[in-house]
């Protein structure tokens, strides 16, 4: 019986896509009963934008999620979006848009295989263990031909892994990179095991922010699983609002998608919330994967001197120590985080651009771009606050 060719579905939303099937291809390790590698591209996660109406009509991020089906068996799937903008993507190509449309082209829409609003590395082509070259090929051709027919102007895969980017190159994709600063924990027993291996002087620093933030006349909490309940996510729901507006003008998830974390993803949480006097006044929401911790929103309704470092950053550390976990990534930004163990590292994109004289440009900005990213890594991590030799 001949074998099915691959079809390339294109489902303007995940519900389309059966729960199982997704996550076959986006978490098989999964399959033993543990943790996600990265549950972000989950299908509860992901499903939770649409359901939410943070992603959808109005905001911006259309979806058109990419289904590679040979037959009745899914082989690889993708988180893509039609973009009317470049918000809410940490990998910025206003500049792009500016010199396109100078040129009398029209930049949006634009297709983005991406995490919304959401900077931390992971596979964005999602292909089941058992296809793993033909799916990969199969979506980056499907996501190229669809921007192609459409007469899109460009498309865009964010924050993939180091091995995507490499065969992105390889199918013809540019490549670009970008920093961030994340935390790896060497085995250490706890955080005074980390602090031993800062210089004197580093170490005296984070003692003493420590020191002072945990006297703010409050307790705080570390909460996750069972131990979350609906009056932390109003409470972070103020502290996601007030960061949300002095930030982006005004916040990018809405306040349903709490409550879908609530009832879908407590288990893959770690609240850290300030309480005084009887009321929370300021939280930092972790996602945890199987290797890393995710932190990605802070907010305070009070100042409080170091609160954030604390509940941020320590604390952070803190559970990554105690859960044996990998490392620690606190999102996009922040050379704050250096002298607090954070080192550089480099992440990538790709990206397809439709018009020749235009993606020539684009191909020698990204060289020159490549080499300074890699000159500022080197010089971030000389100034790194561990010790010498």
């Amino acid at each position: 019986m001949p074998e099915h060719k691959i079809e390339i579905h294109v489902r303007s939303a995940l519900a389309q896509i059966r729960p199982r099937d997704w996550d076959l291809c986006a978490c098989p390790e999964t399959s033993d009963g543990g943790r996600p590698l990265d549950p972000f591209t989950t299908h509860r996660f992901l499903n939770a934008l649409e359901e939410s109406g943070s992603v959808g009509t109005g905001t911006g991020w259309h979806p058109y999620h990419l289904q590679a089906m040979q037959g009745a068996t899914t082989l690889a799937v993708a988180p893509m979006y039609a973009k009317d903008h470049s918000q809410g993507e940490y990998i910025f190509d206003h500049h792009w848009a500016e010199a396109y449309a100078r040129a009398g082209g029209t930049y949006y829409p634009k297709l983005q295989i991406a995490v919304p609003f959401t900077p931390a590395t992971g596979r964005r082509f999602l292909v089941h263990p058992d296809h793993m070259k033909t799916g990969q090929a199969a979506l980056v051709q499907g996501a190229v031909q669809l921007a192609a027919e459409n007469d899109l102007s460009s498309l865009h895969i964010t924050f993939c892994t180091n091995d995507e980017a490499e065969a992105g190159r390889q199918m013809g994709l540019l490549h670009r990179t970008s920093q961030q600063f994340h935390w790896h924990n060497a085995d250490y027993a706890d955080f005074d095991a980390f602090l031993a291996t800062l210089s004197s002087r580093k170490r005296k620093a984070i003692r003493k922010e420590r020191r002072v933030a945990q006297a703010f006349g409050g307790t705080i909490h570390m909460l996750t699983g069972e131990m979350i309940e609906p009056a932390h996510w109003a409470a972070f729901w103020r502290f996601y609002q007030d960061t949300g507006a002095r930030k982006w003008g005004r916040p990018y998830l809405t306040r349903a998608f709490f409550d879908i974390l609530q009832r879908d993803m407590r288990d893959d949480i770690l609240l850290v919330m300030a309480q005084r006097d009887g009321r929370w006044v300021a939280g930092a929401l972790n996602f945890i994967g199987r290797e890393t911790l995710y932190g990605r929103y802070w907010g305070a309704i009070e100042t409080h001197p170091h609160l954030h470092f604390e509940l941020c950053y320590y604390r952070a550390l803190d559970y990554a120590i105690e859960q044996g976990l990998a490392t620690v990534e606190a999102g996009a930004q922040g050379e704050h985080k250096l002298s607090r163990g954070y080192l550089p590292v480099t992440t990538h994109s790709l990206h397809w651009i439709a018009d020749p004289q235009f993606r020539n440009a684009i191909a020698q900005y990204l060289e020159a771009e490549r080499e300074a990213v890699n000159e500022e890594v080197e010089i971030l991590t000389s100034y790194g606050p561990f010790k010498r030799g």
